[in-house]
């Protein structure tokens, strides 16, 4: 495990929000009629917070995402990054997806790279910092091969320093770790939860997964369908730094039947019986 290359960044007090949501709705409108995708989303996540938004396929979560990073408009509310109305994407944010979007013709260094080049800027200057993180995420060795000779978890790996490369204080993930096998994705988590740590981030990330949820999260935003609303936000007070171990305290337990009732109370998931 390596030190982070990032100087941590200062945090204000927890009660100080860094995003606020208010009042949204997203409309999708289409030849067949309007969908309603999110409706009277109310949201404060304060500098420094780590929070995964939870639900179900089909709930608005990554529709909320995409608002939050100003990748879609909202079709009433406001959106607000320090105090800022969000209008397009932020220049201080980071974006991880599902599907890494890495480029197969460019090397890993190159391809963690480009968010300097887009900007115009001397890419020989940021090319130590790009080692720094590769190294950071144990992918170092192969900075020099192409995405199609990486596994899954590698190539997320790579997609992760990218989206660090220009010290985002923001950062935000959208099912990063779903299509990962479950070994891998702890890993990930695991390396999240340090860099999370080390920096003092806001971290908003999308996941199906309870588990994940609760292991990397400081709140955990439950949604529902139909159209996309939050239902509840549960508090997760468990000590930090966490390791996987955590998962097997009754702490952690409680947490995950509580998040389970709810969806059970939502008819999303089905009751366990005897």
């Amino acid at each position: 495990m390596h030190d982070m290359p990032l100087d941590p960044t200062p945090g204000t007090t927890p009660s100080s929000p860094l995003i606020t949501v208010e009042g949204v709705n997203k409309v999708y409108c289409s030849a067949r009629g309007d969908v309603a995708a999110l409706h009277g989303i109310d949201l404060s996540i304060a500098d420094g917070e780590f929070v995964s938004i939870l639900g179900p396929s089909g709930c608005g979560k990554s529709t909320l995402l995409k608002c939050i990073g100003g990748l879609e408009p909202v079709t009433q509310g406001h959106i607000r990054i320090s105090g800022q109305e969000v209008l397009e994407p932020p220049d201080d944010c980071g974006f991880v997806f599902q599907r890494d979007l890495l480029l197969d013709w460019r090397s890993v260094l190159d391809n963690v790279l480009l968010p300097v080049e887009l900007l115009h800027q001397d890419r020989a200057q940021w090319k130590d910092r790009a080692l720094q993180l590769l190294d950071t995420l144990d992918i170092a060795a192969g900075a020099d091969r192409y995405p199609w000779e990486l596994s899954g978890g590698q190539r997320q790996r790579v997609a992760i320093c990218r989206s660090l490369l220009l010290d985002p204080h923001l950062l935000l993930m959208d099912e990063p770790f779903g299509a990962l096998d479950a070994i891998t994705r702890d890993e990930l988590n695991m390396e999240l939860e340090r860099i999370w740590e080390a920096t003092t981030k806001t971290v908003v990330l999308i996941t199906h997964s309870i588990a994940e949820a609760i292991f990397l999260s400081d709140r955990v935003v439950v949604m529902g369908k139909g159209p996309g609303r939050i239902v509840e936000i549960a508090d997760i007070n468990l000590p930090r730094p966490r390791s996987l171990e955590i998962r097997e305290t009754p702490a952690f337990a409680a947490y995950q039947r509580q998040l389970r009732s709810i969806f059970e109370a939502l008819g999303i998931m089905r009751r366990a019986t005897a």
